[in-house]
């Protein structure tokens, strides 16, 4: 009896010293990588969380979680990412060496986050509505209820994205068929923005919160926030508001297309050149609106 209770004690003691030796590795650790960059510790200390910004200053949060024996064992490893890195680990390695491999890593994805920030920014993205660091896919929003769904390569961002369109059969069938015709002219050297309107042919309605002041979209005239898109509009297909008016007490928006017709239709209306001089329909102060060759 007493020989077991000996025995039992001595294995007590060992995970003791062992539990110890444990928590004073993890401490020593966590302070070389900096204890600024602790964002989340659990009582046991086997699973950390470290913030660490890229050269972008965006902000990442890696999770590391330790086996009980560690070092000999490597740590595993979950972070925001579109894909984990391959981690280079011995006996001697440390936490350091972790949040180093995760920095390398991090460099190795700003072109792919630039894209994004660049589609975010520029375009209407209509899922993911809060999208993580780890997603590849936008679903953007162009217009007269279709939509494009974007799929980026993370490794070659700039490349021609995988797409898939949806909504009305008349207007995908016309986005398709320009697709397909001007995807081989796809350039690396503009942005994925840009290429994407090139290839469409058509002007890219952009987030819906970036309108000044919160002002009317909605075109005054036709009452619609884009123009269809029709091949007769040439650039113009499928854009959005592009004239308002200078009066602050109106400032009523326009697609510069419908004013411009209607313009035609007052006999007040005066022409110079490719510009139409006129009142606005709802003020009455001047307006001067410029004209394509398509709607002549």
């Amino acid at each position: 009896m007493n020989i077991s209770l000996e025995c039992t004690e001595k294995v007590r003691c060992r995970e003791v010293d062992l539990s110890s030796s444990f928590c004073r590795s993890v401490y020593s650790e966590i302070e070389e990588v900096g204890w600024e960059h602790l964002v989340k510790l659990d009582h046991d200390l086997t699973i950390l969380s470290f913030q660490i910004l890229d050269k972008k200053g965006r902000a990442h949060i890696m999770e590391i979680e330790l086996e009980k024996a560690y070092p000999r064992c490597p740590p595993s490893i979950s972070a925001d990412v579109p894909y984990t890195f391959n981690l280079e680990w011995s006996v001697n390695s440390r936490l350091k060496h972790v949040v180093q491999q995760f920095q390398e890593h991090l460099e190795k994805l700003q072109e792919f986050w630039c894209t994004l920030d660049n589609i975010d920014k520029s375009l209407w993205v209509v899922y993911p509505k809060e999208p993580s660091r780890a997603t590849s896919c936008r679903e953007i929003n162009l217009g007269n209820d279709c939509f494009i769904m974007l799929s980026i390569n993370v490794n070659d961002p700039r490349s021609l994205p995988e797409c898939r369109f949806m909504g009305s059969d008349p207007i995908v069938n016309s986005l398709r068929k320009k697709w397909r015709r001007n995807s081989k002219r796809w350039v690396k050297d503009k942005s994925l923005v840009e290429n994407l309107a090139s290839a469409l042919e058509t002007s890219l309605p952009g987030p819906p919160d970036v309108h000044k002041n919160e002002q009317q979209v909605e075109c005054g005239i036709c009452y619609a926030q884009f123009l269809p898109i029709d091949e007769e509009l040439g650039a113009k297909s499928g854009s959005g508001t592009d004239y308002t008016c200078e009066n602050t007490s109106c400032s009523r928006a326009f697609h510069s297309v419908c004013l411009g017709d209607w313009l035609r239709s007052i006999t007040t209306t005066r022409q110079s050149f490719n510009v139409l001089f006129g009142n606005c329909p709802y003020c009455s102060d001047p307006v001067a609106v410029k004209i394509s060759d398509t709607r002549k």
